[in-house]
């Protein structure tokens, strides 16, 4: 079964050499980068893969609008948001989709070794996901749409898998190695692309707690208080 493999792509050239080692022969492949980011360009052709030139300059959302406007102009049934700083792991794809068919679940999380809610199994950084799926609920936000792009950056990915799981169509596929090669984990240096992933942060953290209808530790704290009070 064919899987459309979407990566988005800024800044980072010296990359794709790296991912393109890993990269599955028998899946398309298809980077999505920003006009005037050249360099990036340039590599990704390099590897003879499609490469699509988003139709804005980067900014607020744009890993999550990337991954949106590419699933628009795709067909396959079954596509894979992926990104630059990755490494798949042999057999990845058969794991996953074995894991959905035996599951039905149409969101599955891959196993990206180092996060500690992808290994509790909560979570994931990258996913396999089913056109069906979008086209039957979308995001929190439209049907139709991948990611929310109401963030800066972080937590479109836990939103979109804490929305999987709660709709029940969430199911993680631990043997589904994909390697996230973040500085968070010591396997990458901090360059100016994922300086401009962590910049809001905080904000985009508030964001995800009121979008989902979580209450902030700190909340939480005051509403045990007053019901000691009672």
């Amino acid at each position: 079964m064919g899987i459309d493999i979407l990566i988005p792509a800024l800044g980072r050239p010296n990359d794709i050499p790296r991912l393109v080692e890993s990269l599955p022969a028998e899946h398309r492949v298809i980077f999505i980068c920003s006009p005037l980011d050249m360099d990036q360009i340039e590599a990704c052709r390099r590897t003879n893969r499609e490469v699509w030139i988003a139709e804005w300059e980067p900014g607020k959302g744009d890993f999550a609008k990337k991954i949106n406007w590419a699933y628009e102009r795709t067909d396959s049934d079954w596509l894979f948001q992926g990104a630059t700083d990755i490494r798949f792991h042999e057999g990845w794809d058969r794991m996953a989709l074995r894991v959905a068919e035996r599951s039905g679940k149409r969101v599955i999380g891959t196993n990206d070794l180092h996060n500690p809610q992808v290994k509790r199994a909560m979570q994931s950084t990258h996913t396999l996901f089913a056109r069906s799926y979008i086209e039957a609920y979308g995001g929190l936000d439209d049907t139709g749409k991948v990611f929310s792009e109401a963030y800066d950056h972080q937590f479109v990915d836990v939103e979109f898998t804490e929305l999987a799981r709660k709709r029940g169509e969430w199911a993680f596929a631990k043997q589904a190695i994909v390697e996230h090669l973040h500085p968070h984990w010591g396997l990458a240096e901090e360059g100016e692309t994922y300086k401009k992933a962590m910049r809001s942060t905080a904000s985009d953290y508030r964001l995800y707690m009121h979008r989902m209808g979580h209450r902030s530790p700190r909340a939480r704290d005051r509403v045990r208080k007053r019901k000691a009070r009672t």
